[in-house]
């Protein structure tokens, strides 16, 4: 090993650090006072993933010197230190810029286990990672669920208001508001906003007889059938269209959101029911997008299955009318909201305006990255975020899976982890955790090694089913094992592209000098 070289390498990066700390001040200076030395941080660890490390790393881990694989919170002082101890062991003294604010190993757990506290509600000391579980329906009238589930771990209750209605909420917020009076042990509520959610609307099959198209409950679907995705009140559907350009083979499929139909192109994938059918567009006009389907790995089709759109760009609101009428009854009740299909800055920043024409300054935000856009753009998403305190993310896994592809979804749960880490942001692990034990009494082996890694999170989310209980107390020992030992694994350090792009738009608005 040459240890001249592995100096000069480390100067590179301490130098790099140094020459662009005017810019990581700028960025500190626009976010809130709580953030600032997160966000500085979090500018570094960007300027250090742009870079391929991996040997770096490697020869660093051959000499005993920890690694730049666990240095994510806290990037210069990792790096000045591994650069002193190498200088040491080339005869040499050196001291670190000491005018430049650094946190340790210490300072970035402690300050991430502060900014958990605060978005979670928290006392806590060390923090014992937080279960949150989504409300069924049946917790309106049943209180003696909500206790159960309070005793078996959770500590957060999840409203989703894409279901339901303000009766039905308010009923589930009492039954909560009782159980947490009764048993003296507070359950923190956590409502997400529905966003511009693509569903299936409608399916429509052509009767034999007759000219009619008629709704169907589901549509049995398979490999080379074609699909018609169609506006509300399509002509189609309502007879006044002159032509029948679709033979009574093809299944007519509406859309809740009709202007997606716009913004499709010819050769786009489109993906039904979390990517369980997989089709591509095969032409447009108007009010229509002709589709085939590529792969089937469910033989039905139904009403209410989500579409997800990865190769789209879509000119929908991340914050719907609809979601800016629901925000004076999420400030009333919830301690936190998530922010759905967030796609870039811009977004946040329009979420946070709506929250001060309201005047609310408390209630913690979760910025929910659940598409492609979003992950590309979280660097960016993560410092506008950092201008108000109380903030989260959560890994939507489900429809991030789809847009970005199955076999990547371990690849970029890692990432936003390390950038979460970086910017110590705390986050919610959601989707399919433990779901076949919800939904059937049983884990599966695969389930329970994700119960595992979610312990690297700061809340994992459950979804609802008949044994929702016995699937947060498993969830809350698999929990308690891991966080006994659990540390953060090393990793080799690739440049990630995700990084290089942030930096880029970061320097449009912070210019470097």
């Amino acid at each position: 090993m040459d240890l001249q070289k592995l100096e000069k390498e480390l100067e590179n990066i301490y130098e790099t650090l140094l020459k662009y700390e005017s810019t990581a001040d700028s960025i500190a200076a626009s976010v809130h006072p709580q953030y600032r030395s997160s966000a500085k941080n979090l500018y570094r660890y960007l300027l250090l993933r742009s870079m391929d490390i991996r040997k770096l790393q490697s020869d660093l881990s051959e000499l005993g010197i920890s690694s730049l694989g666990t240095g994510a919170g806290y990037v210069y002082e990792n790096i000045s230190n591994a650069l002193k101890l190498v200088k040491l062991l080339n005869g040499k003294t050196w001291e670190r810029n000491g005018d430049l604010e650094a946190l340790g190993f210490a300072g970035s757990k402690n300050l991430l286990m502060d900014h958990a506290n605060d978005l979670f509600a928290s006392d806590h000391g060390e923090r014992d990672t937080e279960i949150m579980v989504t409300m069924p329906d049946e917790a309106a009238t049943d209180k003696k669920l909500i206790k159960k589930l309070r005793s078996a771990g959770m500590g957060i209750a999840r409203l989703n208001l894409s279901h339901g209605n303000e009766a039905l909420w308010k009923k589930i917020l009492n039954k909560i508001k009782a159980v947490s009076k009764e048993s003296d042990s507070p359950i923190h509520i956590y409502m997400d906003l529905p966003g511009p959610k693509i569903r299936i609307s409608n399916i429509y099959l052509k009767k034999d007889t007759g000219k009619a198209w008629d709704t169907v409950p589901f549509v049995k679907i398979g490999k080379g059938d074609k699909l018609l995705l169609i506006k509300h009140n399509s002509p189609h559907v309502s007879g006044s269209h002159k032509k029948t350009i679709a033979p009574k083979e093809t299944v007519l499929v509406e859309v809740s959101l009709p202007q997606i139909i716009d913004d499709l192109k010819k050769g786009q994938a489109v993906f039904f029911d979390d990517g369980a059918i997989e089709a591509k567009v095969l032409g447009i006009t108007e009010d229509t997008a002709s589709l085939v389907v590529k792969k089937s790995h469910k033989k039905k089709l139904r009403p209410g299955k989500g579409i997800n759109l990865p190769d789209t760009h879509l000119n929908l609101p991340s914050l719907t009318p609809e979601d800016v009428q629901l925000l004076p009854f999420i400030i009333a009740h919830a301690d936190l909201m998530g922010y759905s299909f967030v796609r870039n800055a811009n977004d946040v920043a329009i979420l946070y305006e709506e929250l001060d024409k309201l005047g609310d300054k408390d209630t913690g935000v979760v910025f929910k990255i659940e598409n492609r856009a979003a992950f590309e753009n979280l660097p960016a998403i993560l410092f506008s975020a950092m201008k108000r305190p109380k903030i989260g993310v959560m890994i939507a896994r489900g429809d991030l899976a789809v847009e970005i592809g199955f076999e990547r979804i371990s690849e970029v749960q890692n990432q936003i982890l390390w950038f979460c880490e970086a910017a110590q942001i705390p986050v919610i692990w959601a989707t399919q955790v433990l779901d076949t034990m919800a939904k059937k009494g049983m884990a599966t082996r695969a389930e329970i090694s994700d119960a595992t890694i979610s312990a690297q999170a700061e809340c994992v989310m459950l979804n609802k089913g008949p044994f929702i209980v016995e699937a947060t107390k498993t969830l809350k020992n698999v929990l308690k094992r891991m966080e006994a030992h659990s540390q953060k694994s090393k990793k080799t350090l690739r440049a990630l592209k995700v990084a290089k792009m942030g930096l880029k738009n970061i320097h449009k608005d912070f210019p470097v000098k």
